[in-house]
This record gives structure tokens, sequence and C-alpha cells, in this order.
């Protein structure tokens, strides 16, 4: 039994490594040949890879209902901001200061608000992330509404697809320790969970903490990206966007949420030649996949090279039939 799980966990390691050695082979030899709206897609993709895996581990690992991650996505994105623009210091520097502001948010409000459960926990969170806008939104220091201009752009796509990497290989190696199974004891039952002296406060507090770093580090490789962020780029809506590639992935599914992030966000850019019913399409698509596969893409399970060469083993008998 216990070789049998080695075997599985060697063949997801090894699936991983592959796909992550593929992505960055890919990124290497084409980054610098293909055209800036590629590349800039492409940035967008590992930003949202970032933003999906980071949430599936508050909401889909430890199953805890957040609607705030645009929040802690904003903090990252003006404190790591505001750190190059007047203490000009060089990008990871800023990029490490932002993601350890919005963890520090994440614990603050964590400890009261992870008190509370389901949809009451769903409406602070969203209530919380709105309080960090308007927060924004009022402070002189970061230009108001009028957004804040001159932020370095130093992001290339090597670094978001490194950070993106290694988002992957923490949940990852997350999941399969035993603060893992901790967190996925807590989505199963908590009072269970409890009862076996798992300390549930402290783990969802972890949890909680350890999504608002990953999208912290999203917010400020978005903001030097794209050289100008405003309240308006981290509004509900944003929330709500990596909130459907975490359920369209799969919730607790880490290879579910890269493909839903992927496909998601490739998708509005290859209907944009449809320009007046765009919107309709990219809805009608999203609408039909939660209905033929409500659990998600994914479901909860990962993508490795034993569930692979099982497929396609399938496929060769059946067309050998």
């Amino acid at each position: 039994m216990k070789n049998t799980t080695n075997k599985k966990n060697l063949d997801a390691y090894l699936t991983l490594i592959a796909g992550i050695v593929l992505v960055l082979l890919n990124v290497v030899l084409l980054a610098g040949k293909m055209p800036a709206y590629y590349s800039g897609i492409l940035r967008f993709v590992g930003i949202n890879i970032i933003l999906a895996v980071s949430l599936n581990l508050i909401n889909g690992i430890t199953g805890q209902f957040s609607l705030g991650h645009a929040g802690f996505m904003a903090v990252g994105a003006y404190v790591s901001a505001l750190v190059s623009i007047h203490l000009g210091w060089p990008l990871i520097l800023a990029l490490f200061v932002g993601a350890l502001a919005a963890a520090l948010l994440g614990v603050l409000i964590g400890l009261p608000t992870l008190r509370l459960k389901g949809d009451y926990l769903a409406i602070a969170t969203l209530g919380l992330g709105e309080i960090i806008r308007v927060v924004i939104l009022n402070l002189d220091i970061t230009k108001g509404a009028r957004g804040l201009g001159s932020i370095p752009r130093t992001t290339n796509i090597y670094l978001v697809e490194l950070v993106a990497v290694i988002t992957i290989l923490f949940t990852v190696n997350l999941m399969r320790s035993t603060h893992g199974r901790a967190l996925l004891s807590i989505r199963e039952d908590e009072i269970a969970a409890e009862a076996m002296g798992i300390n549930t406060t402290f783990y969802k507090v972890f949890a909680f903490s350890a999504g608002a770093f990953f999208a912290g580090l999203a917010g400020g490789l978005f903001a030097h990206s794209m050289g100008y962020i405003a309240p308006s780029n981290f509004e509900f809506m944003r929330s709500i966007e990596i909130l459907v590639m975490v359920v369209l992935g799969g919730l607790g599914s880490i290879t579910g949420s890269v493909v839903a992030a992927f496909v998601l966000t490739i998708l509005p850019e290859a209907l944009r030649g449809f320009a007046q019913f765009r919107m309709v399409l990219y809805s009608a698509l999203l609408i039909a996949i939660m209905l033929f596969r409500p659990s998600g893409l994914m479901g909860t399970r990962e993508l490795d090279v034993r569930s692979a060469l099982t497929i396609f083993k399938s496929g060769g008998e059946k067309d050998a039939e």
C-alpha cells in the first residue's frame, strides 16, 4: 500500500516537473520572437494562474468561501508599486514587501472573519475586499480615483511564469504534507477535525494568509506589468472572475485551476473578433460547461502520468475493438 502511494506521488511529481520544463522551454523559445500583444496575454495567463491557485488553497482545499481575493491583490499591487516609485527598490524586493503586506492583512482579517462559515464568511470577505478598495480610493498616497502611474514596467514573462511555477509547487507540496491533510480534513468535516486535535483556527488563518501572500505577488506583477493601476482594477467583479476560474477548474484541483485560468484568459481574446456577441458567447460557454461539468473541468482530480496512461490505454483498446 505504501509503495503504491509512493509510486503515485512519484508519477504526480514527474508530471509536474515535465509540465514545468515544457512551459519554461516554450516561454524561452517563443517570448523573444512573439509580438508584444501575445506576450502580454501570456503574462496575464501567468498572473491569473497565481490568483486561481492561491484562491483554490482557501476555497477548494480548506473549504472556506472567500470573495475578497481582489482586495489582497490590490494591497500587493499598491504596496509594491509605492515601494518601487518612492524608494527605488528592485522589483523582487518590492514584490516580496507587497506580498508580505497582503499576508499580514490576511492574518489580521482572517482571525475574526474565519470564525464565520458558509454564506456569512462569503459576505464578510466580500465586504472586507470592498473596504480595502474604498480605503485605497481615499488615500492621498495612492492618488485616489486618478490611479497610480509612473510605475516601473519591469515585469517580464519569465518572472511571471517563474512565480506561477513556485505557486503551484508550494501548493502541491503543501497538499501532500501533514499540514495539507489537516487543511483537507477541515474541508471535509471541521468538527471531526477539531475533535481529532487539529487546531482548525490556526490552519484556516494559515491558508488564508498564504493565499493572500500569493495574491499580493500577483498584484505586484500586475502593477509592474501595466505601469498604471487604479481602484477600478480591483473591484468586486475581479474577485468573481478569480472565483469562476477556481469553480470552473474544480474546487481542490490545482491542475483544474491552471487549465481554467488559461482558458478564461485566452477565451475573451479569442472571441474579440465577435465584438457585438463576445460577452454573450463567453457567458454561454461558461453556462454550458457548468451544466455538463458541474464539478468543474477536473473535479477534485489532478492530471498525472498514471491517469494519462490509463486514458490512452483504454482509448487504444476501444480502437482495437
